[in-house]
């Protein structure tokens, strides 16, 4: 009898765990399928963006009137930033992409500041045309190349999470038809930035942009890198952490750290200099809120200070489905400069850390020489369109059309119902940006 009762509670101990390996693996098999849906609509929407960038940019070719010309280079500006944002979202990382970034960022540096300025008084110079002309070749041959890319994708229903395993691993047999299709793409482009060094009208430099702000001179181990992302993602071992070293020809060498498990899935890159979190994405369901913007901009704070970025400045804060986006600048003596931006995220259902990017920060920070304002505060605001309400102002260097930091004013204030950023030079008060803000809750308060 006894056997038959032990028999009996050993099938039900085996049924128990067969379900619950089978429930674990299908939690696991949702967030990989979620994943893979992520990333295959990145790369259809990059292709596609691509493919309507270059045929905006010969359009823009054919047009003869200068009232239609304008608003024809805006969109192939704005489709160059959306192409750039749909690059950011595969799973690139661990692989040298940055001269195909490079070069959309120049296709909207050049198409921006060509729209902004009256091309009726100043129309296309023919260096200009013959610019735009090799970025319409250029765009055609990147654009071939990704569909070509993309058939094979679709043909052969390749998966990008194959993608992404075989750059973390440098796996070089399985099968690498997306990552050599992007690699033709890259060594495309890398021809035509030796081509383009000389062209007067690009707002980047032709050097690489070093980051020159990664305090420590030793790199840290993986054993460290491991111990510092654990606290970063709030658990309590390594289990289901994974690290990666970035690849040869990186701009920066990075460790690429993921964590799994049934609750979240979490990805970080952090500099090997000084062991610095440059990144960090944080995918797990968010519950009912239950704190409040302001509280989570605290949270932000307190984690700003836990990883020593000093005289950050809020900002400006958004909210999108009880997640709080909160932008930090750094604060030198009074003057906010926009080029050291930090971004943080936070869930507002418990206040946990979602989000975090300091690309920007790493890059540019320093410590500045800020000259005195030429003109003062009113009279810049003299240059402001004087049926705008100031509400707020302050001084804030920011990056001109040119790509050089400037002092400015930086005038917060309202026409109509929509709320706009101005920024006047600070010494002969040009007017150098105007920004619309949409329902941004904006709070000056600084991290002490």
């Amino acid at each position: 009898m006894i056997r038959w009762i032990l028999i009996g509670v050993l099938t039900i101990g085996i049924a128990a765990t067969a379900v619950w390996g089978y429930q674990e693996h299908q939690e696991k098999n949702d967030i990989l399928v979620q994943a893979e849906n992520d990333y295959q609509r990145a790369f259809h929407e990059l292709t596609y963006h691509v493919d309507l960038l270059n045929d905006k940019i010969g359009t823009a070719l054919a047009m003869n009137s200068r009232k239609s010309l304008s608003p024809q280079l805006v969109e192939i500006w704005r489709l160059a930033s959306q192409a750039n944002s749909d690059v950011g979202q595969l799973p690139l990382v661990l692989m040298p992409f940055n001269k195909t970034e490079e070069f959309l960022s120049e296709i909207g540096d050049f198409t921006y500041k060509t729209a902004v300025r009256d091309l009726g008084k100043k129309p296309l110079t023919d260096k200009e045309v013959s610019r735009l002309e090799n970025l319409y070749k250029q765009s055609k041959d990147i654009k071939n190349e990704l569909r070509k890319v993309q058939n094979v994708v679709l043909e052969e229903n390749l998966r990008w999470m194959d993608v992404q395993m075989a750059l973390a691993t440098g796996d070089e047999q399985s099968d690498n038809t997306i990552v050599d299709g992007f690699k033709t793409v890259e060594k495309k482009v890398e021809g035509y930035s030796e081509s383009n060094v000389d062209s007067p009208l690009s707002g980047t430099s032709s050097k690489e942009h070093n980051y020159q702000f990664l305090k420590g001179e030793n790199t840290i181990s993986k054993e460290e890198a491991l111990q510092r992302s654990k606290k970063i993602f709030q658990v309590n071992n390594t289990d289901h952490i994974k690290i990666t070293k970035s690849g040869k020809g990186s701009d920066l060498p990075i460790y690429s750290i993921s964590y799994r498990n049934d609750d979240k899935n979490a990805y970080m890159d952090m500099s090997q200099q000084g062991g610095h979190p440059i990144s960090l994405l944080v995918n797990r369901k968010i519950g009912k809120q239950k704190i409040s913007l302001n509280e989570g901009m605290e949270k932000a704070k307190s984690y700003l200070q836990q990883n020593d970025f000093e005289k950050m400045q809020i900002f400006q804060s958004n909210q999108y489905d009880n997640i709080g986006v909160y932008s930090f600048l750094y604060n030198q003596d009074g003057v906010r400069v926009y080029s050291d931006a930090v971004e943080v995220k936070v869930a507002l259902d418990n206040g946990d850390l979602l989000g975090f990017t300091a690309k920007n920060y790493f890059m540019n920070h320093k410590k500045r020489n800020i000259p005195e304002p030429k003109i003062s505060a009113k009279e810049a605001k003299s240059h402001v369109n004087p049926d705008v309400k100031i509400n707020e102002k302050h001084l804030a260097i920011i990056d001109n059309d040119m790509g050089k930091e400037v002092l400015t004013y930086e005038f917060l204030g309202v026409l109509g119902n929509e709320t706009y950023r101005i920024f006047i030079n600070a010494k002969d008060g040009t007017e150098e940006k105007v920004e619309k803000l949409d329902g941004k809750e904006v709070d000056f308060s600084a991290v002490s």
